[in-house]
């Protein structure tokens, strides 16, 4: 804007501002000149007049500001989350890549499941197949147009912020002062608008393809009308088989503990069995064989674990070191004791028959003893923090939460089969609903619970890593396709 005749400027020379060539995006004949701090916008002098005057914004002219802004901390700082928010969409693109290849070749799957299922019936059902398979073709047009438009987005996203990345580093290295300004600022409310539509892009979800035969119609072909239900299933979703070669018996994951994100310490009662198992490289690294079979497990330090042995009354430790594991001492208790928590150098152990609690140190010395028989608890599984203790009761359907004098403070009945519970680190509990075959999430008050996960198998043992934002499931629904997998699913 024009200046007093006998006020000083100082602006630098005509030369270095010869760089201001960005055309107004709202006054398209005009250059972008000044910049609102009040507003953080960028503007021209009409911009200026009319929506921006001087008693009501603080509004400078850019080459008055721009003269330190080359090398600058913002130019690194800015360039520098450009760089880290491109990377983070390229590998995006990446994953969303893998997970298509992962859908289609689930489709092709559940197809091969299709073909095999139809070749033990009759030719009258023709009809019936291709209905079935048109249904899976419209899952899978939908699945790949979502993807590809996310996938187009990421890709669109992550070629704006390499364009801007190189244009802001080439206006550096030409120290074009104003110009960079400009750019920088350009790139910072890209980055914003980017920022915002970031966690709506991270939600997206990928669905697989699964082919669940009907039956009934092998004995009921003539009045059955469709051959089997296409189901979509999340590809947050993993598994990791750890059945080994020792095994005698089918697996029946009862108990696990984390020992670090990618590593999980799983009690196998039926092959009477700990194991340690790898989910990163989905490897069983180690496999000790005990005399009678284990439930649960809690990690009691980095090198030592804790392993309940309820029909042998006993609480077996053992060693950890590297991905190995070895026999320590025994401690013998009096009952039969299922769950196991350590919680600040204390074991929380629960007992059937009667149910009561019992909390020790780590050298198994009985520090206090808790009846809660009167609460008609069968408590299979619990868990713990500071002020609150959580069993899981499958036979009066509910959770329950006691303090830590076994006082019970609340109680969430709305479950009709919890077996593993695990707290999250919001301080909401997880729990393995039996017979409605979900997995629930209730407030820590127990008042309110939502399902998480649906349409599982028999969910039994359950571990949650906060770190990972992953929840580690067993199912005990008496078929290998569910029972010898460690099962994965990871949070938004």
């Amino acid at each position: 804007m024009p200046k007093s005749l006998n006020q000083p400027t100082t602006s630098p020379p005509t030369s270095q501002s010869d760089d201001l060539i960005t055309p107004c995006p709202k006054h398209s004949r005009e250059m972008v000149k000044f910049y609102c701090h009040d507003h953080e916008k960028l503007l021209c002098s009409v911009c200026v007049a009319l929506k921006h005057q001087a008693t009501h914004c603080k509004v400078n002219y850019i080459p008055d500001i721009s003269g330190n802004i080359i090398d600058s901390k913002e130019y690194q700082g800015i360039l520098k989350a450009v760089s880290t928010t491109s990377d983070q969409y390229k590998k995006m693109v990446e994953d969303v890549k893998k997970k298509t290849v992962k859908s289609n070749s689930s489709l092709s799957d559940a197809l091969a499941e299709i073909k095999k299922f139809r070749q033990e019936i009759t030719q009258r059902l023709d009809k019936l197949e291709r209905k079935t398979v048109n249904a899976a073709e419209v899952i899978h047009i939908q699945n790949d147009r979502y993807l590809q438009s996310v996938e187009k987005i990421c890709e669109d996203i992550a070629t704006l912020l390499q364009a801007s990345s190189e244009m802001i580093r080439q206006v550096n290295t030409s120290k074009q002062a104003n110009k960079l300004f400009v750019e920088l600022k350009l790139a910072e409310k890209n980055m914003k608008n980017i920022e915002a539509y970031t966690p709506e892009l991270m939600s997206y979800e990928i669905r697989e393809h699964n082919f669940i035969p009907n039956e009934a119609i092998l004995t009921q072909v003539t009045t059955e009308k469709t051959l089997g239900i296409i189901t979509e299933e999340n590809l947050n979703k993993e598994s990791t088989c750890v059945k080994t070669p020792d095994d005698e018996s089918m697996c029946c994951i009862t108990g696990m503990t984390l020992h670090s994100p990618d590593l999980l310490i799983i009690t196998d009662s039926d092959n009477r069995a700990v194991k340690v198992v790898n989910t990163r490289n989905e490897l069983v690294c180690d496999r000790l064989q005990l005399d009678v079979a284990p439930w649960d497990t809690t990690l009691v330090s980095s090198s030592e674990l804790a392993v309940t042995l309820p029909h042998a009354k006993m609480i077996q430790f053992l060693s950890i070191s590297s991905n190995k594991l070895e026999k320590k001492h025994t401690v013998k208790v009096d009952g039969k004791c299922y769950g196991i928590i350590q919680h600040q150098d204390k074991l929380v152990v629960s007992f059937l028959h009667p149910a009561r609690l019992q909390i020790l140190d780590v050298n198994g010395f009985v520090l206090e003893n808790i009846d809660i028989s009167n609460n008609s608890c069968t408590p299979f599984y619990v868990t713990c923090d500071s002020s609150s203790i959580y069993l899981s009761d499958c036979d009066v359907k509910s959770v329950k939460r006691f303090n830590w004098q076994g006082e019970e403070t609340c109680s969430y009945d709305d479950a009709r089969g919890p077996y593993g519970i695990a707290l999250s680190d919001e301080g909401t509990i997880f729990v393995c609903d039996w017979e409605r075959n979900v997995i629930r999430e209730v407030s820590g008050d127990c008042y309110t619970g939502i399902d998480i996960l649906k349409d599982l198998k028999c969910p039994q043992g359950l571990c949650w890593c906060g770190e990972t934002r992953k929840l580690y499931y067993s199912c005990d629904a008496g078929n290998e396709k569910f029972n010898i997998f460690l099962h994965i699913y990871k949070l938004p």
